[in-house]
């Protein structure tokens, strides 16, 4: 065939996909939808200029676009591993991570329960084999989210679900695909019935066998790019090999899933990316895949459609019940995982609930795209599968996927507005007229200045200003009308409000690099959480997601096991130095929110809100800091390193922006501009790397800053920094219970614990103990001990404080000052090897 004629026709294919944007917009209807209705319709309009008599003039064209080299590998493996690593790259792993068990429990779920309920349906209702139909169930399992995920957005839906739903989405195409390979294996001339437990023995190759060759290749890939950070294009380049040599090494090398293997890499260099990588060349990076996720997406659609016509020439009567047959068992499905299994899964706090008009808009949306299509024409191909089955197979697809398509997706935005989720609430209504008339007086101000500063024509201003002071009239007397809002909900607007504009400054500081890209990421899903848990839990989520902030997580609490057990120092090195600076980050972001407290949420919800939030934040603040005071403790000097590599980046920003602004004013002319950035590059190249820190606990210096034992030598501070075990508590953890049996005392490095004995209660703070009166009193506890406070303790067990007790006089009598203190007589405490005197 001709090139320059194929050339014109993939050509004129990128023009329908610049035009069906602003077509999708105009007719309010998916974009994936008008993509496939337009390929539909050149694939028809080619066939119909082919076959007609009434002219030939459109056959070379007509040949050019049925003659496309459409076949299922190109979907499989030049398309789909650009959609699904673009997805993973575009993922906050981090905050996907929080719903990991309802996204695998429904992608992995709904997969086999979609498989089962068509596969038994059709073998049921047709003459197909078990195998074949199984295979047709598999193939249809899988589900597009893109419409359902960008309408949520415009309604603004909770970011929660529409980050579950796509999700679900990306792993349900590894379960679709890896149960596809499995069925098409039975399916093909010669082969067996499927057997559950061959199922089974296949499934780990599958898996581990991706997740291992995706993470191999990502670490490789990500090393490489560390070496070429300089050079921006070629870590792009490195990128756009990564996801393609990722699945054709799964696929072909050791016959895993090349799915898993691409899913497993993004989600790596989106982890590992960020720290490695210059935050301006990981910015681009992001931004080429998403053009090229665009670009494959589209032809995707556009190609498979182009498909439609011909597999639907074979068509016949008696196919249309069957594909009703599939559409009935495929929403069955599709009801049982929204209305039983994901209730079942909020019910124990496993996943958000999803409210019922929701789950309506989920079940319509299901739509079943180009990854169906794909799978139907791998069938179509292979010679080794009847042809009573290949043509089946490519009929119930496709049938499937048009009903979807053209039913679903066309009444998709009007399901969702019978449900009424594109309305505003009573309470957002009554807040945005209030908003109205708050940024209407602002606008009048900020006028009145302009207006002034311009000398304008009086006459006109005074027309204008009596114009505008009547809409002004109009939205403040409509808004003093408004009784709809509760203290309630104006605190927890103000809430949300506070978090997004939290998140908002922590993008500008990324973007002036005073905040690496690394933390970036960390204090963004902070945001997030604090967002999500004020919408779902008002005062209470944000207080719970703040809290969260800077806890002591899993993976910190096995790094410390790791280190005190094994030796092994790194990944506790790692994750302290992390934390180090996201705690500096936060009380950085934290300390520029007061001023939008009393300026903008003070002017909306009053001063009462206002006084509220600013008690939340000072709170926040006053954890940052004394979680920021343990690690002080812990590793005196690291933070005035971090504080100083700040600075320095500060600095290199303010001296970039002066250049920028001598090149604009023409001061400096483009070759002294590049000069002068070139040296500045290298200056924050050298600001950007993280100074090391030495995970050794300087256990002396340490010890010594207690009061408790002021009076011993350094050889005792020695010792008894080899005896201390540290423990690290969040706030609400029980570190020891009513009437357990206490074998440590427990010495508070930072944070704050509560004693509660008998109705009583009793505060600790940095640099006291507990645990003694128990040990001395040798009685079982009737006192409860909670951190009240992300906590570092150390702890000392009996034998060790009893010694300890006998040669230190400022620790006796600190126990004796406890004793008293609770109204316990030192003499109580007496025993042979240790006096209170």
């Amino acid at each position: 065939m001709d090139i320059v004629l194929i050339t014109t026709v993939i050509a004129s294919l990128f023009l329908v996909i610049g035009a069906a944007e602003p077509l999708a917009a105009r007719l309010r209807l998916p974009y994936t939808v008008i993509l496939a209705m337009l390929g539909l319709l050149i694939g028809s309009g080619a066939l119909f200029f082919l076959h007609t008599e009434l002219t030939d003039a459109l056959n070379p064209v007509a040949e050019a676009i049925l003659g496309l080299p459409i076949r299922s590998n190109v979907f499989l493996y030049v398309f789909l591993p650009t959609l699904l690593f673009q997805a993973t790259l575009g993922m906050n792993l981090r905050r996907m991570l929080d719903d990991w068990v309802p996204i695998l429990v429904l992608a992995v779920v709904a997969v086999v329960v979609a498989t089962l309920s068509v596969g038994y349906a059709l073998s049921w209702a047709s003459t197909l084999p078990l195998a074949a139909c199984l295979l047709i169930g598999a193939i249809v399992s899988t589900t597009d989210p893109s419409a359902v995920v960008s309408i949520f957005r415009s309604i603004s839906a909770p970011q929660r679900l529409a980050r579950i739903i796509e999700g679900e989405s990306l792993l349900n195409d590894a379960a679709a695909i890896a149960l596809f390979g499995l069925f098409m294996g039975y399916v093909m001339l010669g082969g067996s019935e499927p057997s559950l437990l061959d199922a089974l023995g296949r499934f780990p190759l599958l898996i581990l066998g991706g997740v291992l060759t995706g993470w191999v290749a990502a670490r490789i890939a990500v090393w490489i790019m560390a070496r070429f950070a300089a050079h921006e294009l070629a870590l792009i380049s490195i990128s756009v090999a990564l996801p393609y040599l990722a699945y054709i090494g799964a696929e072909q090398s050791i016959g895993a899933s090349g799915v898993i293997a691409v899913v497993v890499a993004g989600l790596t260099l989106n982890l590992t990316g960020p720290g490695q990588l210059p935050p301006q060349a990981w910015a681009n990076l992001r931004e080429v895949w998403d053009v090229l996720a665009h670009w494959a997406m589209a032809l995707i659609f556009i190609l498979a459609a182009l498909l439609i016509p011909r597999i639907l020439e074979e068509v016949r009567a008696g196919d249309f019940i069957l594909i009703g047959v599939v559409i009935l068992a495929a929403i069955a499905a599709r009801v049982v995982i929204l209305f039983v299994l994901l209730p079942l899964l909020s019910a124990v706090r496993a996943s958000p609930a999803v409210e019922p008009p929701y789950r309506v808009a989920i079940l319509w949306g299901g739509l079943r795209g180009a990854v169906t299509l794909a799978l139907a024409l791998a069938v179509t191909e292979n010679v080794n599968v009847p042809d009573e089955t290949k043509r089946l197979v490519g009929i119930l697809a496709t049938g499937f996927t048009l009903f979807t398509l053209i039913v679903q997706g066309g009444t998709l935005r009007a399901v969702i507005g019978w449900l009424g989720l594109d309305r505003l609430s009573p309470m957002d209504q009554a807040l945005s007229r209030q908003v109205v008339a708050v940024a209407l007086q602002t606008v009048r101000e900020d006028v009145a200045r302009t207006s002034e500063n311009y000398e304008l024509s009086h006459d006109i201003v005074r027309s204008e200003a009596k114009r505008f002071g009547k809409r002004l009239d109009k939205a403040v007397k409509r808004a003093e009308e408004s009784t709809d809002i509760l203290e309630r909900d104006r605190v927890t607007l103000g809430l949300l409000a506070l978090a997004g504009h939290e998140r908002d400054t922590i993008l500008a500081r990324v973007r002036e690099r005073t905040i690496s890209a690394r933390m970036a990421e960390l204090v963004m899903s902070n945001a997030d959480r604090l967002i999500e848990g004020a919408q779902s839990q008002g005062r209470r989520g944000y207080q719970r997601a703040a809290r969260r902030s800077v806890a002591y997580g899993r993976a910190f609490r096995a790094a410390v096991l790791l280190h005190s057990s094994l030796g092994l120092s790194g990944p506790l090195a790692r994750m302290t130095a992390d934390r180090f600076e996201l705690l500096l980050s936060q009380r950085l972001i934290l300390r520029d929110l007061n001023a939008f407290i009393h300026g903008r949420i003070r002017r909306i919800h009053g001063r009462r809100v206002a006084e509220l939030l600013h008690d939340l934040l000072t709170r926040r603040i006053e954890a940052v800091e004394t979680a920021l005071e343990g690690l002080r403790l812990q590793y005196p000097g690291y933070a005035d390193e971090l504080e100083r590599r700040f600075i320095r980046r500060t600095t290199l920003r303010l001296e970039e922006r002066e250049y920028a602004t001598m090149l604009e004013d023409g001061l400096i002319g483009a070759e002294v501009f590049t000069a002068l950035m070139k040296s500045l590059g290298e200056r924050r190249a050298a600001a950007e790397r993280r100074p090391r820190l030495l995970i050794a606990l300087q256990r002396v210096e340490l010890v010594r800053q207690f009061p408790l034992f002021a009076d011993l030598d350094d050889a005792a501070l020695k010792r008894l920094g080899r005896a201390l075990r540290t423990r690290y508590v969040n706030a609400g953890d029980v570190i020891i219970r009513k009437t357990s049996v206490v074998k440590s005392v427990f010495f508070i490095a930072s944070g704050a614990v509560e004693i509660q004995n008998a109705g009583q209660s009793w505060r600790l703070g940095g640099g006291e103990m507990f645990g003694q009166m128990a040990i001395l009193m040798q009685k079982p506890r009737r006192a409860e001990v909670r951190a009240i406070a992300p906590s570092m303790l150390l702890a000392l067990d009996e034998e060790r404080f009893r010694r300890l007790l006998g040669g230190s006089k400022a620790l006796r009598d600190a126990v004796r000052a406890s004793a008293e203190k609770r109204g316990i007589e030192p003499g109580a405490l007496l025993s042979d090897d240790a006096q209170i005197a």
